[in-house]
């Protein structure tokens, strides 16, 4: 590739002491694995080089400046790291895209710039972005102009990952590999050390997924063990020693899983019964009597996300969150309790525009179709905790919007913690003697004051009181 810009571009490449955010999301969603090559397509002074080498990935790095000796060989992994935003030549960016796409023999992982960051760069409109006072340029996307972007230009199958960064598979297996993974995560096992722990092991599998596994769903260790056992004997321990109940409700849980996964699979195309992992086949075969009626009852599914009635009467039924006349509110951490047509919900936003790495609680609207996801970074330790960040996305017109708090004076904060849990989640019971001890001193009076700092602070004042960790104790007084 030739320099022939007019924008100093070599200027844009920063130097990172720790992994650039695309890479650490790659990380997180197993993109990057010692098995697979890794070429870094613009990789400017080459951080993310040395840092994926000492994880032991098989990765190379080409820049036009840093590193133009080096070869741009075809990998499994292309990654292509803020690189579109600073080509001003429309004609070129598209370029560099379809060559990164022509390199990439799995997965191309795309990140750039967001439009949500253009309070931080200044300079003059110059083509469809910014010239820079150090003669730098930038073209900042829309979360789903990305997504769009990259779709068309490739012709892959685009997966949002996070804010700005979206995954183009060559492949469907892979993409379709990857959703299963976001949402039918795989089943982690028990460890396995003699056949009584074995046995253990494959009788909590079959309790949690409501099914019995195939060999190759076994870790190595545990099918080593059991494979002196003939089928009918590892059947007959199984049924002697599993709970039914929690059999049941595995197989219920499954079904759901897979009736979500089937869902999402539409909204981003659907493939044959062929091309679906194979615990998902697995799954479809075990809790359905075809993959003919498991996809008509996703579709339905789907059918009734559009239903603000039926999206409402979900979010009356269930049994976590906290429901407000505008919105439900859920802890990621009950995020997979919701009912299956809200977690379809959640799940369609983060696919169309990538759900933020860092988050604590959901927002699902109730009219309209709109998720937001709050940051609220010391949920567990503060006990009215201020929102950092804020995310949203409209799922009809996929416009999203970014807000951030950390410079604001008079943060929004939360109250009756205990509400966004799941009843069993083994932090409710502090945080509900904690609202009930609010409550009885009369903090929860005006509502419409406690919802900042300020007002907060005020109503604490008024009432006499002060917050010692998740306990409050009276004022002193002068």
């Amino acid at each position: 590739m030739q320099k022939t810009w007019n924008s100093d571009r070599r200027r844009t490449a920063i130097g990172r002491a720790t992994l650039s955010v695309p890479v650490r999301q790659a990380l997180a969603d197993r993109q990057l694995t010692p098995d697979r090559t890794v070429l870094d397509y613009g990789c400017g002074r080459g951080d993310d080089v040395r840092a994926l080498e000492r994880l032991d990935c098989k990765i190379t790095g080409w820049d036009p400046y840093y590193r133009s000796g080096s070869r741009a060989e075809p990998s499994s992994v292309v990654l292509l790291t803020y690189v579109l935003n600073v080509i001003e030549d429309p004609a070129e960016r598209r370029e560099t895209l379809k060559q990164a796409w022509e390199l990439a023999t799995t997965i191309l992982i795309v990140s750039a710039r967001l439009t949500w960051e253009k309070s931080k760069v200044r300079g003059e409109a110059f083509g469809d972005g910014l010239l820079t006072s150090r003669q730098t340029f930038q073209h900042l996307y829309g979360a789903s102009e990305l997504r769009s972007y990259v779709e068309e230009v490739t012709g892959g199958r685009v997966v949002s990952a996070s804010p700005g960064i979206v995954y183009a598979f060559k492949e469907d297996a892979a993409r379709l590999s990857y959703l299963a993974q976001r949402i039918v995560p795989d089943a982690e096992w028990l460890a396995s050390e003699d056949t009584a722990t074995a046995i253990t092991a494959l009788v909590d599998y079959v309790e949690r997924r409501g099914r019995p596994p195939r060999i190759d769903e076994m870790p190595r260790a545990t099918a080593e063990l059991l494979a002196h056992l003939k089928p009918n004997e590892l059947k007959r321990l199984v049924r002697d020693s599993a709970d039914a109940d929690k059999i049941s409700e595995g197989a219920k849980r499954s079904t759901l899983n897979t009736l979500l996964y089937l869902a999402v699979e539409l909204f981003n195309g659907r493939g044959p019964f062929s091309s679906l992992p194979a615990s998902v086949q697995l799954d479809v075969r075990a809790f359905f009597t075809s993959y003919k009626e498991a996809c008509q009852r996703s579709d339905r599914l789907l059918l009734k996300l559009r239903d603000d009635g039926y999206v409402r009467g979900a979010m009356n039924a269930s049994q976590v969150g906290k429901l407000t006349p505008t919105a439900l509110y859920v802890h990621r951490r009950a995020l997979d309790q919701m009912p299956t047509v809200l977690r379809l919900y959640e799940h369609c936003a983060s696919i169309a525009v990538g759900r933020p790495q860092d988050w604590t609680v959901v927002k699902l609207r109730h009219q309209g179709r709109a998720v937001s996801w709050l940051d609220y970074p010391d949920f567990d330790k503060d006990p009215h905790p201020r929102i950092l960040s804020s995310y949203q996305v409209d799922l009809k017109t996929l416009e999203t919007s970014h807000t951030s708090y950390a410079n604001s004076a008079n943060r929004p904060l939360l109250h009756r913690k205990h509400e966004f849990l799941t009843v069993d989640d083994p932090e409710v019971p502090r945080y509900r003697r904690l609202t009930e001890s609010e409550v009885r001193a009369g903090l929860y009076e005006h509502p419409h004051i406690i919802g900042t700092e300020n007002g907060w602070e005020a109503e604490l004042i008024r009432c006499g009181r002060e917050l010692r960790g998740h306990r409050l104790v009276r004022r002193p007084t002068d």
